[in-house]
């Protein structure tokens, strides 16, 4: 749509398109712009006032999102600290990183990759994945972490102030829960809805009702993305989570740092 978008630029119908379009990406910020630009081309329709009162939360929403990322990203390029978790530090420690069972096994490691392995995934998902997450995947191709918890500052459907996952995936196809695999990252945006923003990564104790995704809305699909939480119980909600997967492997916690009987009793 873009290639040919200043044919649409006074074609309300044009921006009302273009606008849903971005919805579909979670792009709300240029969302917005495309339905005002409608609302100016054509006023009082009613379709697009409704996207207009449904957007400018998610937009503004969206902003924040941004400014809290690009104050991250300023803090860890001044810290030094990134190393795309080629050592251990803070909670992180590639020795007892992962959980080992037969279930693990069967269902969410998969085989060694190799480089023609991640020019495949990244091709078939359209995103290149970031240097720290192959580099994870090279101590165990996915799996189930020791650390499970991530705190948040806003409450989603799991808890007040934290998400839980329960798998991270691997590069490949040949598992169920690998990117490429039966219920990897396309079959939970195609199939499950989710918002075409980059990559699912972490499977969550809701099965399926809520997901984190490398989101690459700020960067783009060649950048290094954020780490989010996307709440399917909650209209899709997006919940920023870290600045990289860097960030975020380093800051999992232990599931007994919170008090799960509540969350477990409401889910």
């Amino acid at each position: 749509m873009l290639s040919v978008q200043e044919q649409g630029l006074n074609d309300p119908l044009w921006q009302y398109r273009l606008g849903y379009a971005y919805c579909y990406i979670a792009s709300y910020e240029q969302a917005l712009l495309a339905f005002e630009r409608a609302d100016e081309l054509l006023p009082h329709d009613e379709s697009t006032l409704e996207f207009l009162r449904q957007i400018r939360p998610q937009a503004e929403k969206m902003r924040l999102d941004r400014q809290r990322h690009e104050e991250n990203i300023a803090a860890l390029e001044q810290s030094g600290t990134q190393n795309h978790l080629r050592a251990a530090s803070g909670t992180y420690a590639p020795g007892t990183f992962w959980v080992h069972s037969d279930y693990a096994q069967e269902n969410h490691v998969s085989e060694p990759f190799d480089e023609e392995e991640i020019v495949s995934i990244e091709k078939e998902l359209g995103y290149k994945l970031p240097a720290s997450y192959i580099h994870l995947m090279n101590t165990q191709n996915g799996g189930i972490p020791a650390r499970t918890v991530f705190p948040t500052k806003e409450a989603t459907s799991w808890a007040d102030d934290h998400i839980a996952i329960s798998s991270i995936m691997g590069i490949g196809h040949d598992k169920i829960y690998a990117l490429g695999g039966e219920l990897g990252s396309r079959f939970m945006i195609e199939d499950w809805g989710y918002p075409d923003l980059g990559i699912v990564i972490c499977d969550c104790p809701s099965a399926g009702h809520d997901v984190v995704m490398l989101d690459y809305r700020f960067c783009g699909p060649e950048g290094e993305p954020c780490v989010v939480h996307v709440d399917q119980e909650n209209d899709y909600e997006i919940t920023y989570l870290a600045p990289n997967f860097e960030a975020f492997i380093r800051g999992l916690l232990d599931e007994d740092t919170y008090d799960l009987s509540d969350e477990q009793n409401e889910n």
